[in-house]
């Protein structure tokens, strides 16, 4: 994309900026609890049993992208007429296979975003690197199975 970029920029901040370094490497990292293997979605401590100072059990471990549809709805109406172009469009809730929740743009438009629900779906890149600083959108996109 060599256009300016006129939408919201993500906000990337010291919690969260492993993960969207992660995503200008297309890899998708989740915080991960190096004691029982319990996976975050944001960034938080692990709430299965006492953790180090620090968080120092936890770390950002690259996961599979991929989950199921757990709820969606089609945006119709746009509120920001930086969005105009892309509207209508369908936004869905994952629960990411290593079992946090996260929402982001699904690639194909579909009309009626019950049809969906239940459906597996994998995480795309989609690279804004020539902007500025630059930055990665993690999508989505319907799997076959």
């Amino acid at each position: 994309m060599t256009s300016e970029w006129t939408k919201a920029r993500p906000n990337i901040d010291l919690d969260n900026q492993e993960f969207w370094a992660g995503l200008r490497e297309h890899r998708f990292l989740l915080w991960n609890c190096g004691g029982c293997g319990a996976w975050y979605w944001p960034k938080a401590y692990c709430r299965f049993h006492e953790n180090q100072p620090f968080a120092a059990q936890m770390s950002w471990v690259e996961s599979s992208g991929r989950g199921v549809i757990h709820s969606a709805n089609v945006h119709r109406t746009v509120l920001d007429p930086a969005w105009k172009e892309d509207t209508p469009f369908t936004y869905v809730l994952v629960e990411l296979d290593e079992g946090p929740m996260i929402s982001s743009t699904l690639l194909d438009y579909i009309e009626d975003p019950i049809l969906i629900i239940g459906r597996k779906v994998g995480v795309v890149y989609e690279d804004h690197l020539d902007i500025g600083e630059g930055f990665v959108l993690p999508k989505f996109a319907l799997l076959d199975s």
